[in-house]
């Protein structure tokens, strides 16, 4: 079992994604969580992620965009990369209408960024947690943590990303796939080919359950964590 754990927040994203897995996960591993506020593409992203992890073999576990800069990790540093937990992600890159979608909040954040998180809330949750002030407190107050600046060199990272299907192939070690059945932003089917495209990937569907998995369903979510850093 790797040593070390390493997280990757998603889109306005902070530690306070994973709270509820961070400390099950200390238990059994020493966990940091990666800072993916400061590089203008995926790549540099991936590279900055990988100067914070700590020295040698790592388990990666990355959420929404954070599964997109853990698989430029798994193709630059192959070796290191000994587990990858993939959660609300996908390998795919991002069509013409998620662009100009991306680009018309983008412009909007410049004038009203609080506006842009309320537009993003009822995308991220399930219509069942929609209304849950825990889970609509916890992401406007990483979103507005994370700032118009930060959220702006991330959008265009997102834009910039590679099709990442051709390389899933030359994933060799422990993958988990985790998918939110109601998930608006990363449907089921996406995740499935991201499953099928890594060697004996392990998809697990999570019901009841949007775009936010950690959030949403925080004790399964840390379950299907620990016994992929266990197994």
């Amino acid at each position: 079992m790797p040593s070390s754990v390493l997280v990757l927040p998603g889109l306005l994203e902070d530690a306070d994604a994973f709270e509820h897995q961070l400390p099950i996960l200390r238990e059994v591993a020493t966990v940091e969580v990666a800072d993916l506020t400061r590089g203008e593409s995926i790549a540099e992203l991936a590279r900055q992620a990988l100067e914070q992890a700590p020295a040698g073999p790592l388990a990666v576990i990355g959420h929404s965009m954070g599964g997109y800069v853990a698989l430029e990790m798994a193709r630059r540093a192959p070796g290191r990369i000994e587990r990858l937990a993939l959660l609300n992600t996908h390998a795919r890159p991002d069509s013409a209408e998620s662009t100009e979608n991306r680009r018309r909040l983008m412009a909007l954040a410049e004038r009203d960024f609080p506006a842009v998180i309320q537009a993003l809330i009822p995308k991220l949750l399930a219509p069942a947690h929609q209304q849950e002030i825990g889970m609509t407190g916890t992401i406007s107050e990483m979103a507005l943590g994370v700032g118009k600046e930060a959220f702006a060199r991330q959008e265009r990272a997102i834009i910039g990303r590679i099709d990442s299907r051709p390389h899933l192939a030359q994933i060799r070690c422990p993958a988990l796939v985790v998918a939110g059945r109601e998930d608006q932003i990363m449907p089921v089917e996406w995740l499935q080919e991201l499953a099928r495209g890594i060697p004996g990937a392990r998809l697990e569907v999570i019901e009841a359950c949007g775009h936010m998995s950690s959030i949403e369903r925080p004790e399964e979510v840390a379950r299907l964590l620990r016994s992929w850093l266990e197994t």
